[in-house]
């Protein structure tokens, strides 16, 4: 898929060449003026005129006839230098890579040199490609009749770098692409119809992980749930007709069983709301409900590729949330698994409950440290819009890690107030220890401190993707749709443990 050259021949045959190119206001240096002078200065006109546009994440293309071996030249507008970044070049190449789709591009060539800067190495430019590369170019192909033209993708890259160690370019472009391949993953299942993806479909897709990489897998069934004394997932399913699964996959990167980071991905294949029933228009779009196992499954898969020197536990408690006969109702009173006793207010609160008892099978699996990702409140988007993820948290140290990770990752986060008043109204039943649905007033602060109380004393992070796991918008690395978000943040988190 990649081709790492060190040395750069203008005469190579290519469908294209790809060049990143700063608003100077100096000549051109380097590799451009060496293209330029192939081109007889006409590129320094054609800058001059504003045929070639410098400002960043704009895409200029000339036809080369015949000057070079390749057919064209794509020039990717970087901006100022003072302003560049790793961020800006990973959606300047998505940017690319879009705009180009109806090219029939089968190979490219890219001359890395100039895609560097002050605060971007080489190594960094390798893996901002292979990141936008896997991550621009995905499409949910859907269910649509297929036509029978035969597609053309890009199928590889050559890679021009006159960094001395080939090998390591190398390396951060594969790198940069599992992290695309792993986003891509979480958006698929996101993408998917809950007919499609039920929790015994979810339970399988994590077993093949398992079996690709070697993890240890338990899937708990009903039964298991129930000599468990998992209430509170099992309320949740109880007006289903497809039976819960409680997913985990454990993953031993040390020699020893300890400093365990436990992943844990709220997994509602469908909501309904239950008997607390969602809008004709609120319904819509509720298979996306299990964005944050989507999350935690690509973030392992991602772990898998690169097998970090840390250990980690994946827990998905997997189940839908229906109307039915036999289905939980506001007033019930249910025992979770850790032995609290909690008030039902409202069925449509089922993702905290789900998460209760798998945070709590997590701590029974040795967790040290935890994150919970949850598609858990419309509240969330009404605080932060759908751009920013909530973050809840009972451990300074610990956020400080989640965030770092975050911004790494570019998918930013925005703790949360989590005070002692908040956690009381949490409590505040006359029948149970809790209540899952104690008004709107702060309602992701609320979901998050119903999750808290069952983390207790282990270090704990929660994040509310409930905004920010669908766009309904296309974007510079990928279409409308699923959009993967924390895959990134989660698996350098596991990677940059300390």
């Amino acid at each position: 898929m990649f081709e790492i050259k060190t040395q750069l021949d203008f005469n190579d045959s290519h469908d294209a060449l790809v060049v990143g190119i700063f608003n100077k206001t100096s000549g051109m240096e380097g590799v451009l003026a060496n293209l330029d002078e192939h081109f007889d200065g006409e590129l320094t006109q054609l800058i001059k005129s504003g045929d070639i546009v410098t400002k960043k994440k704009n895409v200029s293309k000339i036809h080369t006839f015949g000057k070079t071996g390749a057919k064209r030249v794509y020039f990717i507008g970087l901006g100022q230098e003072k302003e560049f970044s790793f961020e800006l070049l990973r959606e300047a190449f998505g940017v690319l890579f879009k705009s180009v789709k109806q090219e029939k591009w089968t190979e490219a060539a890219f001359v890395l040199d100039t895609f560097t800067g002050e605060e971007v190495s080489m190594l960094d430019a390798a893996h901002a490609l292979g990141e936008a590369f896997a991550l621009a170019n995905y499409e949910f192909e859907g269910y649509k009749q297929k036509s029978n033209e035969p597609e053309r993708k890009i199928e590889s890259l050559t890679i021009y770098s006159t960094f001395e160690e080939s090998a390591e370019v190398r390396s951060a472009l594969e790198v940069g692409y599992v992290y695309g391949t792993g986003v891509n993953s979480a958006r698929t299942l996101v993408n998917l119809p809950g007919n499609m993806l039920t929790a015994t479909d979810m339970a399988e897709y994590a077993q093949k992980l398992a079996e690709t990489y070697g993890f240890e897998a338990e899937i708990l069934e009903k039964e298991d749930m129930e000599t468990l004394g998992m209430g509170a997932m099992l309320a949740v399913n109880q007006g289903s007709a497809q039976p819960p699964k409680m997913i985990v996959l454990k993953y031993q990167g040390k020699e020893e069983w300890k400093d365990v980071i436990a992943l844990v991905g709220k997994g509602i294949t469908f909501d309904t709301g239950g008997y607390s029933i969602k809008s004709k228009d609120g319904i819509v779009g509720m298979k996306t409900d299990m964005g944050g196992a989507a999350a935690v499954l690509g973030a392992m898969e991602v772990i898998g590729e690169l097998k970090p020197e840390q250990n980690v536990v994946a827990v998905i408690p997997s189940t839908d949330n229906m109307v039915s006969g036999a289905a939980f109702k506001p007033d019930d009173v249910i025992t979770s698994m850790s032995g609290k006793t909690i008030e039902v207010l409202n069925t449509d609160a089922e993702g905290r409950l789900v998460l209760a008892d798998a945070i709590t099978y997590a701590k029974h699996h040795g967790a040290s440290y935890l994150v919970d990702v949850a598609t858990l409140t419309g509240g969330v988007i009404v605080a932060l819009g759908t751009e920013t993820t909530g973050a809840l948290t009972n451990d300074e140290a610990w956020f400080e890690q989640v965030l770092e990770a975050s911004y790494e990752a570019a998918e930013p986060i925005w703790r949360l107030p989590l005070f002692e008043k908040d956690k009381e109204r949490v409590r505040n039943s006359k029948i149970a220890d809790l209540n899952n649905s104690p008004g709107r007033e702060g309602h992701a602060i609320m979901g998050g401190a119903f999750v808290g109380e069952f983390a207790e004393g282990t270090p704990w992070v929660h994040l509310d993707i409930a905004g920010t796991a669908t766009t309904n918008k296309e974007h510079d690395l990928g279409p409308a749709g699923a959009t993967g978000v924390m895959v990134r943040t989660l698996a350098l988190l596991v990677e940059r443990f300390q």
